[in-house]
């Protein structure tokens, strides 16, 4: 229904030469996929007879056995698709084939390629190139199967199935390319790849960068030791990759049988390539046979998914400090650009004391330091109101002051009064007027400060908020380069860590109080023991809901229903189905609604995969109705 298919990698143990035995092992393993609802079980080259036979793929026994048993093998498959490999003759040759089998028949048979035939390998003794074999049948044990290099196969919704073996991956233009202009989402290879030193390495980055340059989910299944050990060992490496990302691998050399599962996408694998790459502009020069198979199981549940409930966060430490590094680099190297092109004398931001500033103000810092300009060039100014707590307050102050900025006060409580006196506004009427009259109060005095001292106003708001539209037009939502546009909420929270993280003493503490205080606007008085009394999240919705929608809606255009779907598999101890639904609807409401302040947001930094610039990223009409999309969870 969401378009997930559960993919299923087997290494078996075998012996060589012997395909009783090894069939029943193929069996044993292929029905243990599909009792945990594998749509296919990938089984490595000639894994019906051992691929280090050597010169008996010349003897009749072998190959009349593998014949008999492969056909006896295939009469036994189900819905789940099985691909095994054997040796198969065609006219006066011998062929390394994959075999493809569903539903008790041999749906169609592709042959290698790509035969090495250097150092350990001699594949050219024995066996044909496949290559150039299309648009033909070949009979096994009196079934017939189309078999060449030219088969898709169709096995439902979305689930398109190509094959390899082994050496073709290793090719100048693998077959898995054309396969993939051709339509294939999921890519299976058999291999029998020895276990030499530093070969592991090698062969998971082909894997991953293949899948990503196919935009596609990518099997491998590699022969494992128990092939002969004569002059070489076999790993049985197993690896999935999901466009570019490794999605499950197995411990090599193990001498026990063993499967790897990934529940992959396809309907978000289809959506990359209508939006995320020049995939369609390649024109395949192959022409396909389509062969149609019975559909394949949808995964029982996404188990096996990778969905992460901070999607835009590095879950590796090691990794998330590296993107934490590169991502302050990339908004201080804007921001310095932007400095040099206007010849700015000085950055002009508010500081609340809060994420968004903190971590604009940290940038600031950075792009002083790129341009050798001190951080007085920087006024950071504190502009009080009536929800202002002295714990930001204070933070604000100590924070601007450790990081030796010039910082201004100037208390926005009169001027918001005299405002509210000018309009005829009740200051005791506490709505969205009282709120966004300070907000715009605030940028009322930047600008003009920045105005006067030759400055730019430095935004601080973020792709959350951005999503959501939370902010006040021509409020906080204005600035004159905003260098946070791009940077999600849950991300922010990780960057200041990192900062904190890599200082001392005060200035490491300051941080890390800012990045405990609650998110919060502060546009109305505080709580009467002094704390913040408006939360945003209790308003607006939890900011790892938002940013998981966020992630999945407009990257890969999932639908409403699947979002629910998703959110409620990944937060299921955290928020009830009734929380997400909640939530979720709030999010497309306001996300259709606020498009007109993303229309004319100011120039920022794009720094991830996913912005929201109209004239980068996102493109929407702010009068486009989001009812469809609503309807659809009602």
């Amino acid at each position: 229904m969401y378009g997930f298919y559960r993919v299923a990698a087997v290494v078996p143990v075998l012996r060589v030469g012997d395909t009783d035995f090894n069939r029943e092992v193929l069996l044993k393993e292929y029905d243990a996929a599909c009792g945990m609802g594998a749509a296919v079980a990938l089984f490595p080259e000639l894994s019906l007879t051992g691929y280090s036979c050597g010169d008996l793929f010349f003897q009749e026994q072998l190959l009349a056995a593998a014949e008999k048993n492969g056909a006896a093998l295939a009469r036994q498959t189900r819905e789940t698709i099985l691909i095994f490999g054997m040796p198969l003759r065609y006219r006066d040759a011998i062929y390394n084939a994959a075999v493809v089998a569903q539903q008790g028949r041999i749906c169609g048979i592709v042959p290698k390629s790509l035969l090495p035939n250097y150092r350990e390998f001699y594949e050219k003794r024995q066996f044909t190139s496949g290559m150039n074999i299309r648009r033909t049948e070949l009979e096994v044990d009196g079934c017939p199967a189309p078999f060449g290099t030219d088969l898709i196969f169709d096995c439902g919704p979305d689930f398109t199935l190509g094959v390899e073996v082994c050496e073709d991956l290793w090719g100048v233009v693998p077959p898995s390319s054309k396969l993939a202009l051709g339509g294939a989402k999921v890519i299976c290879n058999l291999s029998a790849g020895t276990g030499l030193a530093g070969k592991g390495d090698y062969r998971r980055e082909l894997v991953r960068q293949q899948s990503a340059r196919c935009l596609a989910a990518y099997a491998m299944a590699s022969a494992g030791v128990h092939e002969s050990t004569t002059d070489c060992v076999f790993s049985g490496h197993a690896l999935i990759a999901d466009n570019g990302r490794l999605a499950a691998e197995n411990r090599r050399f193990n001498r026990e049988s063993s499967t790897i599962y990934a529940d992959i996408d396809l309907k978000r694998l289809r959506n990359a390539r209508y939006s995320e790459s020049s995939f369609n502009d390649v024109k395949c020069d192959v022409e396909f046979r389509r062969v149609r198979l019975e559909n394949v199981p949808e995964s029982p549940d996404p188990a096996y998914a990778y969905l992460p409930p901070l999607p835009f966060v590095p879950e590796d430490l090691e990794h998330r400090r590296e993107r934490c590094l590169e991502i302050l680099s990339i908004q201080a190297s804007a921001l310095a650009k932007r400095l040099e092109h206007t010849g700015a004398r000085s950055m002009v931001l508010g500081i609340s004391g809060g994420l968004d500033s903190t971590l604009a103000l940290l940038v600031c810092v950075e792009a002083c330091d790129l341009l050798e300009r001190p951080h007085s060039d920087i006024m950071a100014v504190t502009m009080p109101g009536f929800g202002t707590t002295g714990r930001t307050y204070n933070n604000a102050v100590k924070l601007s002051n450790l990081l030796g900025a010039e910082l201004r006060e100037i208390d926005i409580k009169g001027i918001s009064l005299k405002h509210f006196e000018d309009i005829g506004h009740d200051p005791a009427v506490i709505d969205t007027t009282y709120e966004n009259a300070q907000a715009r109060e605030r940028t009322r005095i930047l600008m003009n400060l920045a105005n006067k001292h030759g400055g730019l106003v430095i935004g601080t708001g973020d792709l959350s908020e951005i999503a959501l539209g939370w902010s006040t037009f021509n409020g906080d939502h204005m600035s004159m380069y905003s260098v946070n546009c791009s940077i999600p909420k849950t991300l922010i929270r990780f960057l200041i860590d990192n900062i904190a993280e890599n200082s001392e003493g005060e200035l490491s503490a300051v941080l890390r109080d800012i990045t405990d205080t609650p998110v919060s606007p502060e546009l109305l008085p505080p709580a009467e023991d002094g704390s913040i009394q408006q939360t945003t999240e209790t308003l607006i919705g939890p900011y790892e809901l938002h940013d998981f929608f966020l992630y999945h809606f407009i990257k890969y255009g999932a639908e409403p229903a699947k979002l629910l779907y998703l959110a409620a598999h990944v937060f299921r101890e955290t928020y009830s189905p009734e929380t997400i639904e909640k939530w979720l609807k709030l999010f497309l409401r306001r996300f259709f609604q606020q498009q007109f302040k993303r229309n004319c947001m100011p120039d920022g930094p794009k720094v991830g995969s996913i912005a929201l610039s109209p004239r980068g990223d996102w493109r929407m009409p702010s009068d486009a109705s989001g009812n469809e999309w609503l309807k659809s969870i009602s």
